[in-house]
């Protein structure tokens, strides 16, 4: 793998790579709101197992501080949605309602936006 430190190889300031790592994703997220739970379990679990893969690579590749946090965090949810979806843990009547705040307010929101606002964007590698 390739290793590199800040933004000139953060897969996140080019464009075609954060479209396909994260944006296709998460409209795929979106959408699947509106469909049958069966498929919205799929399509959920698919993404955000996809999305926390790429953190955890950008992580690595550049050292991308919330990729660190959020990659885990994206794996972790998605096989949670997996059990509640193939209902093999019971989130409740609310499960899903609860699934999508927690990812939006959790990932993007504290992992995300406050660990580098407070933290920097970057860890320092040696």
């Amino acid at each position: 793998m390739t290793t590199c430190s800040g933004r000139e190889g953060d897969w996140t300031q080019r464009r075609h790579t954060r479209a396909i790592a994260w944006h296709i994703p998460e409209i795929a997220l979106i959408v699947a709101i509106f469909l049958d739970p069966g498929v919205r379990t799929v399509v959920w679990s698919i993404s955000l197992l996809w999305m926390g893969v790429a953190c955890i690579l950008n992580a690595r590749r550049c050292g991308r501080r919330h990729c660190f946090y959020t990659g885990p965090f994206f794996v972790v949810t998605g096989v949670i949605v997996a059990l509640h979806g193939s209902e093999i843990v019971s989130l409740g009547q609310h499960g899903w309602w609860w699934l999508g705040v927690v990812t939006v307010v959790g990932g993007y929101g504290v992992l995300w936006t406050l660990l580098e606002r407070y933290w920097g964007e970057y860890i320092a590698r040696p």
